[in-house]
């Protein structure tokens, strides 16, 4: 007997039971990144003695690649390991790295856990998201919405808790606390599983088995081994990678990415997956278009962790009733922001979504980035009142960030949801590491950006007022272009 659902039906119904786990889930696991990177870069040049510029250099590397290992771990997930057990490989990882944070001697294999972790869980626990609603679901932006705000709960938490232990008690005080964050983060996913029913296995199994278990904890382990080898390859190749121009390390890059991708679907032939059809491939195309257009956008919001910090750090007046104010506390008013002002984005879209005046996905996110452009020329403002004055007060960083929050209300939580409807089931957490490998590119380059421009004499916020308005203008002129490439999936 077949069945059809009416539109009062749907209105109606209530959202998938496991949403509520994989909210608190991946609140813990942004608890302990975000506890990361507020304290990384200050700590750095405070503690272990960097300069601006190799902090910035280390904060590069390491947020670009945690962008970029979503592509491997996508793949693998796709291919062999089902979502749910790489979600808790990269746990399990993860906090490994978090608590080797806590031993100086131990800095670069902690960031290798941390990269190789983040890309086991990063594509997967989104994509399994999505996997929990069908087809043209008008759930889905809901859903994506209610779960970036628990990102971002971790988010607010995250600066405050560990951003306090690290800068007032002790730095690796602050490091320990991101791993128990990931730990609680496991926790709430492996209770919770029961409410995934056969989502996230290759299979129709329900529930991990003990040698589900065994996989995930030899797998897990074996990223110490697999970490320290990459170092020793690295301290030989490191040097010649170093000397490269910016342009060949690009090209390197985007040779490893096409390698990835051909291989992908190499093997999905030898499995007799159907090949993609045209509609499908034009999908395809209009993620890789907006992936482009929101580099600009990451490479700005970006600096949050880097330049933006240091200028918290040493260009703030943080003084409060005798009272220092931790540094790392400015980065909890974005997650604050998106978590007040998240609800209130999302009835805008959902009641516009409803009438004659529904604004497609595209033009949403390029109101994000000029919106991102116009923080940054509130920031010009306060560097230049820096530099002349010394300090400046507190409000010119908290304006700054609440405009970067709205933006990214209008643009992360509908890429994210995007990503989901247009790329093909059989490829999706693939497409979701290519999403997350424009991330990449952004981070590499927010932390590279300012020695970029160094000679150039172009002020960095003043460039990025230019670079996030302006590809902000492009993306809503080509916006009638990449609806039909969307058939009506955006």
């Amino acid at each position: 007997m077949t069945t059809s659902i009416t539109a009062d039906a749907v209105a109606k119904e209530r959202q998938p039971a496991a949403l509520p786990m994989l909210f608190l889930t991946e609140m813990w696991e942004r608890f302990s990144y975000y506890g990361m990177r507020a304290l990384l870069v200050i700590y750095l040049v405070n503690s272990v003695g960097y300069s601006r510029a190799d902090a910035l250099a280390v904060y590069a590397t390491y947020t670009g690649l945690v962008y970029l290992s979503p592509l491997i771990g996508g793949y693998l997930a796709d291919r062999y390991l089902g979502r749910r057990k790489a979600i808790l490989i990269g746990g399990f990882t993860m906090a490994l790295g978090h608590f080797a944070m806590a031993f100086p001697a131990l800095l670069h294999l902690a960031l290798g856990l941390l990269i190789i972790g983040n890309g086991f869980f990063k594509p997967n626990i989104g994509t399994l998201l999505g996997s929990l609603y069908r087809e043209n679901d008008p759930r889905r932006d809901g859903g994506f919405t209610f779960f970036y705000m628990g990102v971002n709960t971790g988010a607010f938490l995250a600066p405050l808790i560990a951003g306090t232990l690290g800068e007032k008690v002790g730095w690796h005080y602050g490091f320990a606390a991101a791993g128990v964050g990931m730990c609680l983060g496991l926790a709430q996913f492996v209770y919770g599983q029961d409410k995934l029913g056969t989502a996230g296995f290759i299979g129709n199994k329900t529930r991990l088995d003990k040698a589900d278990w065994m996989h995930i904890l030899l797998i897990a382990c074996g990223m110490v081994p697999l970490v320290f080898a990459i170092l020793a390859v690295w301290s030989a190749i490191g040097p010649v990678w170093n000397s490269l121009p910016a342009i060949a390390k690009l090209l390197v890059v985007i040779a490893i990415i096409a390698g990835l991708w051909f291989s992908n679907k190499l093997s999905g032939k030898a499995k007799t997956q159907e090949p993609l059809n045209k509609e499908e491939w034009q999908r395809i195309f209009a993620i890789l278009i907006m992936g482009f257009f929101v580099v600009f956008f990451w490479m700005g919001f970006e600096q949050a962790g880097g330049t933006m910090s240091l200028f918290a750090d040493k260009q703030t007046d943080r003084h409060l009733l005798g009272w220092e104010i931790p540094a790392s506390y400015f980065q909890a008013i974005n997650p604050l922001g998106i978590v007040l002002m998240g609800p209130f984005i999302a009835a805008i879209w959902f009641k516009l979504g409803q009438s004659r005046f529904a604004i497609p996905t595209p033009a949403k996110m390029a109101i994000g980035m000029i919106i991102l452009g116009l923080g940054f020329v509130v920031l010009a403002i306060a560097q230049s009142e820096a530099d002349r004055v010394g300090q400046v007060g507190p409000l010119w960083l908290v304006a700054v960030f609440t405009l970067h929050t709205l933006g990214e209300l209008c643009l992360s939580p509908v890429g994210l949801s995007m990503v989901t409807k247009l790329a093909p089931a059989r490829v999706g957490a693939m497409m979701m590491g290519v999403w997350y490998l424009a991330n990449a590119v952004a981070n590499y380059l927010a932390g590279v950006m300012e020695e970029l421009l160094k000679n150039t004499g172009f002020p960095l916020y003043s460039f990025l007022v230019a670079s996030s308005i302006g590809a902000g203008i492009v993306l809503l002129l080509i916006t009638p272009l990449l609806k039909k490439l969307m058939h009506g999936k955006g």
